[in-house]
């Protein structure tokens, strides 16, 4: 079975080495021609992993994001590196990167910035908020009431910031990671449907395994800092120029028709799963298409094959559907009926 984000610790896999041949439409039998943009992002993901141990799946899903102009949910408990991914990443693409730690009286303001009065000149100047950025860490995101999350939300789908009715666009590249803790929920607000939908993937970080989690302590043992990335061998790898240029390739991604059908017959099907509330909307579909077309180019191919959809399915798909109240109570989880509907929904050959 492919992996997925769900299982961080296994790591991404190339899809098997039998995929479907060139009848079946999916294998045209022809790698990607050689891209310098597809070196650099494929070296960011070595270079991040030089400060980040046992997390490949969420260094790949944070590249995935960056390429699909999309956002990321990271979910973990605390100390699993969620904001040592993101200083990471920033120092490997030369990019800037802030951090806000959401809390309970956090206002829109000090996201996206505020009028500040010149008592000289007498007049108000805007003064920018940490939203303007190119990689921004919403650090517990859950933890702010709904007007401040909200404050996100335009950034997020507008990438840009109204002020006084003038929008300010913001810089690109531009993507929040945002973070919650999955286990501690008290004095917290759950993010409503509406706006978990405006995130590519969520991410489940989970504990390393053993042997990573020894590499970790053997790291620090010798003394590795991670406020001091530079000393880690963390280098820069790759460059915003890289980024544009992978995203105008990977517009030539092909998808054929049968995968595009695939895409929404698993979609749909979420729709009239009996555990589920509420179903994926057709800005998920296009999420699964985004991802499966930015995962296949990294792999250097120019096709999307099913096995990419079913791979991407999990992080695209687990925050945009609802179970019902009774389907939770029998311990029924979103990836489970992900899970059975791909195991359900035939696969184009």
């Amino acid at each position: 079975m492919p992996q997925h984000p769900g299982q961080p610790q296994q790591g991404w896999q190339r899809p098997p080495a039998s995929q479907p041949s060139a009848p079946g439409g999916f294998a045209p039998g022809e790698q990607a021609p050689e891209s310098s943009a597809r070196t650099a992002l494929n070296g960011l993901r070595a270079e991040v992993e030089k400060a980040v141990v046992g997390q490949s799946s969420a260094v790949t899903s944070m590249i995935i994001g960056l390429l699909c102009r999309g956002h990321i949910l990271l979910e973990g408990v605390p100390g699993t590196a969620k904001t040592l991914l993101v200083r990471a990443f920033s120092t490997a693409l030369q990019i800037d990167t802030t951090r806000v730690q959401f809390t309970p009286d956090l206002m829109p303001g000090d996201i996206t910035g505020a009028q500040i009065y010149d008592a000289r000149s007498g007049e108000f100047h805007f003064r920018k908020g940490p939203v303007f950025t190119n990689l921004m860490l919403a650090d517990e995101i859950n933890r702010t009431p709904p007007k401040s999350q909200a404050a996100l939300l335009e950034a997020m789908e507008e990438r840009q910031v109204s002020v006084d009715g003038e929008s300010l666009p913001l810089p690109t590249p531009f993507m929040v990671a945002a973070t919650q803790n999955p286990v501690e929920f008290e004095g917290t607000y759950p993010l409503p449907e509406a706006q978990l939908d405006r995130f590519l993937m969520k991410v489940r970080i989970d504990l390393p395994e053993r042997n990573a989690e020894i590499e970790v302590l053997r790291r620090h043992s010798a003394g590795f800092d991670p406020r001091d990335l530079a000393a880690a061998g963390v280098r820069p790898v790759a460059s915003p120029e890289d980024l544009a240029r992978a995203r105008a390739e990977i517009t030539d991604t092909l998808v054929q028709p049968q995968v595009l059908a695939y895409i929404v017959d698993v979609v749909r099907a979420t729709r009239m799963s009996p555990s589920l509330q509420i179903g994926v909307s057709p800005r998920g579909a296009t999420a699964i298409l985004n991802a499966a077309k930015a995962w296949a180019w990294l792999q250097g191919r120019q096709y999307v094959s099913p096995d990419d959809v079913k791979t991407l399915a999990f992080p695209t798909l687990r925050h945009r559907v609802v179970l019902r109240p009774e389907a939770e109570m029998e311990g029924i989880s979103a990836d489970s009926v992900i899970e059975s509907i791909l195991a359900s929904v035939p696969v184009p050959r």
